[in-house]
């Protein structure tokens, strides 16, 4: 978890706007359901679902929400360290890296995870017997928990960077 800090700007996306009734005597009752997803453009991204009588209440609750739950996304210059698949629910979601100039490849809701987060080359790939936007949101987030720099497995394995820096020279 990554503290929020008053400094920093954070951009916001509305992902989904579901809305749900309730019946009751008189007729139904409508309220709404908002996936937000919150994040600086740079290293920090995170999700929340606003609900109210109103879009725009939810969408605040939302933002509010996410502000508050942040996690930091792991770079390896504009793309990710590594491919990594990240489960919620039914659904699936594939994260490669790619070279640089390739964008995001990506659809509604791990696009705007990705772009908030900093990634700016990207491959993904939703999987699994679902494409409900929250299972995959929380599958996104799933897969970028996961993700490792090169710097924590070394230290994972009880490696020094250095020693791997003059074995890489030796190699060469």
């Amino acid at each position: 978890m990554v503290a929020a800090v008053q400094d920093v700007k954070f951009e916001e996306r509305v992902v989904a706007i579901n809305r749900v009734s309730k019946v009751v005597k008189g007729g139904k009752r409508f309220k709404f359901a908002v996936l937000v997803v919150v994040g600086d453009g740079q290293n920090c991204v995170g999700i929340a679902i606003g609900k109210a009588k109103e879009i725009a209440e939810a969408v605040r609750k939302g933002i509010d929400k996410a502000s508050k739950n942040l996690i930091q996304v792991k770079h390896d210059g504009d793309t990710i360290p590594h491919p990594v698949v990240g489960e919620f629910g039914a659904a699936r979601v594939l994260l490669k890296p790619s070279p640089a100039g390739t964008g995001v490849i990506a659809g509604g809701v791990v696009r705007a995870i990705m772009e908030l987060g900093g990634v700016k080359d990207v491959v993904t790939k939703v999987t699994g017997r679902t494409s409900n936007a929250i299972n995959v949101a929380h599958a996104t987030l799933e897969a970028i928990k996961m993700t490792r720099t090169k710097s924590e497995i070394m230290k994972l394995r009880g490696l020094a960077n250095e020693h791997i820096a003059q074995e890489a020279g030796t190699n060469a």
